[in-house]
C-alpha cells in the first residue's frame, strides 16, 4: 500500500495493524503520533525499540486487558526482522479485540521489508506501507501544512530557503519551525539565517565522502554553493579531507589498523573512522599525490580567473579528482 490509499483509509477505518516501512522516517514518526493521538494511548502504549524487542514481553501486553480500560497501542521499531511466525502471533492478538494495535516500524532495508508484507494482510485486519523519500516540492508541501497546524506564518519561499540550509533534512527542518514559532509575526528567510544554524558543514563532509566513492556530487555541490560557500572554501575542505585520507592511508600501513584519535589527536565517531578508513583503504598513495597536485593548480587558476567562471572551474576540478581515483 502506498501513502495515498493509507491516509484515505485513516480518514475512514485505521488499520489496527501496520508494517512501516521506507526511506522518510519523518512522515513515519508522524503516521505513530497520529495513532497515538487517535487511540488517546500515549499513558498506556507499550514501545520496545530495537534490542528491546522481546516477543514473550510483546504477547503478554496485547493479551492483557488495557490497565486504564482504553487501549492497548504497542510500537515496535528495529532494524532486525521479527520472525514470521512471532508477527502472525501478535496480529491474531490484534485481531481478537478492537481494543489493541500494534505498528511496526522496520527500520532496515526496504528491499528485506517485503519479506514481512505477507504477515500484514488486509484478510488479519493487517496492512503495510512504504513511504518514500519526498522531492523538495512535496517537503515544502509537508513543512507548509504544519506551519499552518502551529500557527506559524510562513511561505513557500521561506520554507524552500530553510530545506536548503538544512541540506533538505524534512526532519531537521520541522523540528526548526516549532522553534520559530515563538516569533511574532511573519518568519522571513532573514529569520531564518540569523536563527536557523546550517549544517554545510555536514553537507561539505557528505559531498567529499560521495566524491571518494564515485557517486554523483552535482546536486549536493550546488547546494552548498546556494547556501553561500565559495569556491576557495570548498577547495579548502577537500584538501583537508584528503590529507586526513592520506593519514590514515600511512597509518594503516604502518601500524596495520586505524586508531583515529592516534592520527588526528582526537577521536571521531565509530562511524566517521570506519568510513575514512574504507575510503584509504581504496586508494592507492600515488593517486593522492596526483590529487593534492592538481587541487594545488585548481587553486592557482581559480585565483586568476573572474568569479563568474570559478564555479566551472570546480565542478572540473571534482570530475577530474574522481578520474584518479
Amino acid at each position: 500500500m502506498y501513502q495515498r490509499e493509507f491516509e484515505n483509509l485513516l480518514r475512514q477505518t485505521p488499520p489496527r495493524a501496520m508494517l512501516f516501512y521506507g526511506e522518510n522516517h519523518y512522515l513515519i514518526s508522524s503516521y505513530l503520533q497520529h495513532y497515538m493521538n487517535i487511540t488517546s494511548a500515549s499513558d498506556s502504549m507499550l514501545t520496545l525499540y530495537f534490542e528491546e524487542y522481546s516477543f514473550d514481553k510483546a504477547k503478554a501486553y496485547l493479551s492483557q486487558s488495557s490497565l486504564f480500560g482504553g487501549t492497548n497501542l504497542l510500537i515496535i521499531k528495529r532494524d532486525k526482522k521479527i520472525p514470521k511466525k512471532e508477527l502472525e502471533v501478535l496480529i491474531e492478538l490484534v485481531a481478537k479485540s478492537y481494543d489493541n494495535f500494534l505498528l511496526f516500524h522496520y527500520q532496515g532495508k526496504a528491499s528485506d521489508a517485503k519479506s514481512l508484507q505477507s504477515a500484514f494482510s488486509p484478510k488479519k485486519g493487517a496492512n503495510w506501507l512504504r513511504v518514500f523519500e519526498p522531492n523538495i516540492g512535496e517537503s515544502i508541501n509537508i513543512l507548509y501544512k504544519k506551519a499552518k497546524t502551529i500557527g506559524l506564518d510562513i511561505d513557500h519561499y521561506a520554507l524552500q530557503h530553510l530545506m536548503l540550509l538544512l541540506n533538505n533534512n524534512l526532519a531537521s527542518s520541522a523540528n526548526e519551525l516549532d522553534k520559530l514559532a515563538i516569533l511574532k509575526g511573519k518568519v522571513t528567510s532573514k529569520d531564518i539565517d540569523r536563527l536557523v544554524y546550517s549544517t554545510a558543514p555536514l553537507a561539505i563532509e557528505e559531498l567529499l565522502t560521495d566524491l571518494f566513492e564515485k557517486k554523483p556530487i552535482v546536486n549536493t555541490l550546488s547546494q552548498l554553493l546556494e547556501l553561500g560557500e565559495d569556491e576557495f572554501s570548498l577547495l579548502r575542505s577537500t584538501q583537508f579531507f584528503i590529507n586526513q585520507i592520506f593519514l590514515f592511508n600511512i597509518y594503516m600501513k604502518l601500524n596495520g589498523h586505524i586508531d583515529s584519535k592516534a592520527i588526528l589527536g582526537y577521536k571521531l565517531p565509530k562511524q566517521i573512522e570506519n568510513k575514512k578508513a574504507n575510503l584509504a583503504m581504496g586508494i592507492k598513495a600515488s593517486a593522492l599525490l596526483k590529487i593534492f597536485e592538481h587541487l594545488l593548480e585548481v587553486e592557482l587558476e581559480i585565483k586568476n580567473t573572474p568569479p563568474t567562471n570559478r564555479e566551472v572551474l570546480l565542478y572540473g576540478a571534482f570530475i577530474k579528482i574522481q578520474s584518479f581515483l
